[in-house]
C-alpha cells in the first residue's frame, strides 16, 4: 500500500524503542518516504506516543508489537482512503520508480567511468565509451527532471493531507496504546507457560503478541491458561518422594547436583579453582548420567481433543486450556505429546506433535494452532481413539496415557467398543476422559470408556487433583 512501508516499520519501532528519537532532516529523506515522515512527525508530537511509549521503550518485544500494531492500522486507513486516495498512492508508487530509474543511470554512468578507465582500450572502446556516457548522463538528466516534477507534486498532496493524516494515527496509537499491555503480558504468560524460550523467542514472542491482539478467542484462552497452569503445578506438587531415578553413567557437563565427589573438592581448592571454573563455563566437569522414568518406559501423551459444534463457546475455551495445560505437564516430565483435534469423520483428523525439540521444548506455533482450529461439524470417539491407539502402539515407550477431552455427546457402536477395551488391555494403556460439563454435557459414553472420568467444574472444587495429577 506504501511504496516505503518497511522502512514506515523500522522508523516506528525505532520511535518506540530508543530513549532518544532523533529524526534525519528532511533534506535527507527520500521524496517517496515524506508521506512517512509526515506520519512520524505527527505521532511523535501525540500525547498518546507518550503514553505509548512509556510502555515500550528499550523492551524490543513491545516496541516491535507497538510497531507491528501501529502499521496494520495505517494500512487499513490506507485501504480505507481515509489518508489518501487510490490515484494519490499510485502517485507515490510512481514516485518511487522514478527514485529507482534515476538511481540506476546514476550506477551505469559510473561503471561506464570505471571501464573507460581501463589502460588496455583502445581508442574506438573509449570513444564508444564516451558516446555511452553522454547518453546515459542526458537520460539521467531526464529522470532526474521527472523526478523533481513528481516529487513536488507527491509532496503538494502529502501537505495537503498532513494535519488529517497526523490526527487519524494520533487516534490510532491511543487504541494501540490499550491493547498493547495485555497483549504482551498475555504473550510472555503464554510463551512461558510453554516453555517457548531460546533462539528466536522473541520473533516468537511479537507473532503471539500480534495474534493474540487480534483474536479475542486466544485472549480468554490465554488467560484461563494461565490460571489452570498454576493451579494444575500446585497440584502436582504434591507431598511424596521424587520420582526415582538411578545411576546409568558417567558424563560430562556442569550440573552441580549431578557432580562426582572429587570434582566438587576442586571448587573450594586453592589451586584448582580457576580450573574448576573453566571446566564449568565449558561444561567439561564429570557428573553422574541418570535414567529416570521417561526413559525406563513412561510414553508419550496422546490427547483426542473434541472440537465439534457442540464444543463451541466456552466449552472450546475450557477444552484447549485443559490441553494446553496437559502440555506444560508433558514438556516438564519430558513426556512426547501429541494432539488429535476431531469432529466427524468427514471432517478428518487434525494432529499435532507438539513437543519433538530439544528438552520437548513446546512448539508455539503448534499450540497457536491448536488454539484457532475448530472444526465444527459432528462428533466420533472411534477415529482419534483408533488413532491414538496406533500411536502408543507405534511408538518405542508402549505404555502411556491416552486423554479423551469432550462433552460427551457421542455414541459408539459395541463392536468398536469391544475392540477397543481389548486393545487398550493389550497394550496396558490408561485413558483418561475429561469431561467438559460448563454446558450441555453427556457423561455415559466416556464412562464406559475411561479408566477415570474428571469434570471440568471440578477445577473449583476440592477434588480438582485428578484432573491433573493422574494423567
Amino acid at each position: 500500500m506504501l511504496p516505503q512501508f518497511a522502512a514506515l516499520l523500522q522508523d516506528l519501532f525505532a520511535a518506540l524503542y530508543k530513549y532518544n528519537v532523533l529524526p534525519l532532516p528532511e533534506s535527507s529523506v527520500a521524496p517517496s518516504a515524506r508521506v512517512n515522515r509526515v506520519l512520524l512527525d505527527g505521532l511523535l508530537a501525540s500525547t498518546p506516543y507518550e503514553h505509548l511509549k512509556a510502555r515500550t521503550q528499550l523492551d524490543e518485544i513491545r516496541a516491535g508489537l507497538g510497531a507491528v500494531l501501529l502499521g496494520e492500522r495505517a494500512l487499513e486507513l490506507l485501504r480505507s482512503e481515509k489518508l489518501f486516495s487510490r490515484r494519490d498512492l499510485l502517485d507515490h508508487f510512481a514516485l518511487r520508480h522514478d527514485e529507482a530509474e534515476h538511481a540506476e543511470r546514476l550506477r551505469e554512468i559510473e561503471r561506464a567511468e570505471e571501464m573507460r578507465g581501463d589502460a588496455e582500450l583502445g581508442e574506438d572502446a573509449r570513444s564508444e565509451i564516451d558516446a555511452l556516457r553522454e547518453r546515459l548522463a542526458r537520460e539521467a538528466l531526464v529522470a532526474e527532471r521527472r523526478l523533481e516534477r513528481r516529487a513536488a507534486e507527491v509532496a503538494r498532496d502529502v501537505a495537503n493531507r498532513a494535519e488529517a493524516g497526523k490526527k487519524r494515527l494520533e487516534a490510532e496509537a491511543l487504541g494501540v496504546a490499550q491493547e498493547l499491555d495485555d497483549a504482551a503480558d498475555e504473550a510472555e504468560s503464554w510463551g512461558r507457560a510453554l516453555g517457548a524460550r531460546g533462539p528466536g523467542s522473541a520473533a516468537r514472542s511479537l507473532e503471539l503478541g500480534r495474534r493474540l491482539a487480534h483474536n479475542p478467542k486466544l485472549r480468554k484462552l490465554s488467560r484461563l491458561l494461565g490460571r489452570m497452569r498454576e493451579q494444575a503445578l500446585a497440584l502436582r506438587h504434591r507431598l511424596f518422594e521424587r520420582p526415582s531415578e538411578e545411576i546409568l553413567d558417567v558424563e560430562t557437563g556442569r550440573e552441580l547436583a549431578r557432580l562426582l565427589p572429587q570434582e566438587l573438592i576442586g571448587l573450594r581448592h586453592p589451586v584448582l579453582r580457576l580450573d574448576w571454573r573453566r571446566r564449568y563455563v565449558e561444561g567439561a566437569l564429570l557428573q553422574y548420567r541418570l535414567r529416570g522414568d521417561d526413559e525406563r518406559g513412561r510414553g508419550p501423551m496422546v490427547v483426542c481433543l473434541d472440537t465439534s459444534s457442540s464444543m463451541a463457546g466456552d466449552k472450546e475455551i475450557w477444552s484447549k486450556a485443559v490441553a494446553l495445560t496437559l502440555l506444560d505437564i508433558a514438556r516438564r516430565e519430558r513426556r512426547r505429546f501429541r494432539a488429535i483435534l476431531f469432529s466427524s469423520p468427514e471432517t478428518g483428523l487434525y494432529t499435532l506433535d507438539l513437543n519433538r525439540g530439544e528438552r520437548y521444548a513446546a512448539d508455539l506455533e503448534g499450540s497457536l494452532d491448536l488454539a484457532d482450529y475448530f472444526a465444527g461439524g459432528g462428533t466420533d470417539f472411534e477415529h482419534p481413539l483408533d488413532a491414538a491407539v496406533e500411536c502408543l502402539g507405534d511408538s518405542r515407550f508402549r505404555r502411556g496415557d491416552v486423554v479423551l477431552i469432550s462433552d460427551g455427546e457421542c455414541r459408539v457402536s459395541e463392536e468398536w467398543k469391544r475392540r477397543f477395551l481389548a486393545e487398550k488391555q493389550r497394550l496396558d494403556f490408561s485413558l483418561y476422559a475429561i469431561l467438559i460439563d460448563v454446558g450441555g454435557s453427556t457423561l455415559e459414553t466416556l464412562a464406559e470408556l475411561a479408566d477415570r472420568v474428571s469434570r471440568v467444574s471440578e477445577l473449583t472444587a476440592e477434588t480438582a487433583g485428578d484432573l491433573f495429577t493422574r494423567v
